[in-house]
């Protein structure tokens, strides 16, 4: 895969994937995904409430999109899946946002995509 071919799409727009995503966007086509649908209408305006990126982040990240429809991130080819993945009063994770995004993700993957999990505990 050629530099200039990689479309990411970075899933869970907190405080791991919103700077990852803005940090991609500065070189690369890429598109933030979250089902928050309030959280990507603030990020589209350029506001991030967790203050993890400023406007001067946002401006320097010309090829990052938002949304919060999954048949915008059908076109990538790199899915970054940065939901969370909160854990009980066992430690044991709750790994149910890492399964229905990977359900997602299997509604428009195609072969050859590369899928990446980046998580605080075990995927």
């Amino acid at each position: 895969m050629e530099k200039d071919s990689h479309r990411i799409a970075v899933l869970g727009l907190g405080y791991v994937g919103l700077p990852l995503a803005v940090e991609f966007g500065t070189k690369y086509q890429t598109v933030g995904f979250d089902i928050n649908q309030a959280r990507v209408s603030e990020l589209v305006n350029k506001t991030d409430s967790t203050k993890e990126v400023d406007t001067e982040d946002f401006a320097r990240a010309d090829q990052l999109t938002f949304s919060s429809d999954l048949q915008n991130i059908k076109d990538c080819n790199v899915y970054i899946v940065t939901v969370p993945t909160p854990i009980d009063e066992s430690n044991q994770p709750n790994l149910r946002p890492l399964i229905n995004a990977s359900k997602a993700i299997g509604e428009v993957i195609s072969e050859g995509d590369v899928v990446i999990y980046e998580s605080t505990v075990y995927p």
